[in-house]
């Protein structure tokens, strides 16, 4: 077992776990942070995602011990207390969200690509949410959704 120290959704955090043990694991398990899903275990399908110092990581792939000092973001830090993310509230709106197992993870890429792209075109958008799968939604819904977010984010600025 190690001591495993790292800020998440603002707040320090330290954990005994065996190094190796998933950070998916960890958030779920040890601290019932249950945002992040496991869809396939292997990387594919971005269910469990959440940002490590910034970029967005798929958390089945990361063992706790590398988020030693790291700071993790996870859905349930996005929103601002009992009032949503501007980016989750164009989600309800387009319907972008449906049987919600890929929108933490959609929601979260969202979040990285318009850190870094405040004004991303379609192709951009398609590109930064390569990594997350959706089998509901058919990606338009979650498209508009991005754009939509982007549009307010700029408005909101």
């Amino acid at each position: 077992m190690s001591e495993i120290q790292f800020i998440i959704n603002g707040h320090h955090q330290s954990v005994s776990a065996p190094p190796m043990k998933r950070l998916l694991d960890v958030l779920r398990e040890d601290l019932h942070l249950t945002g992040a899903k496991e869809g396939c275990g292997e990387g594919e399908c971005g269910s469990c995602s959440v940002l490590m110092n910034g970029d967005l990581v798929n958390s089945c792939l990361i063992p706790v011990l590398q988020a030693e000092g790291a700071q993790i973001t996870t859905i349930e830090g996005v929103a601002n207390e009992e009032k949503l993310h501007p980016i989750q509230q164009c989600f309800l709106e387009k319907g972008g969200a449906q049987c919600g197992i890929c929108t933490p993870g959609m929601i979260l890429a969202t979040h990285h690509l318009l850190s870094k792209y405040p004004h991303p075109t379609l192709e951009q958008i398609q590109e930064g949410l390569a990594g997350n799968l959706c089998r509901c939604t058919g990606y338009m819904r979650i498209f508009d959704a991005v754009q939509q977010a982007a549009a307010s984010e700029a408005i909101s600025k």
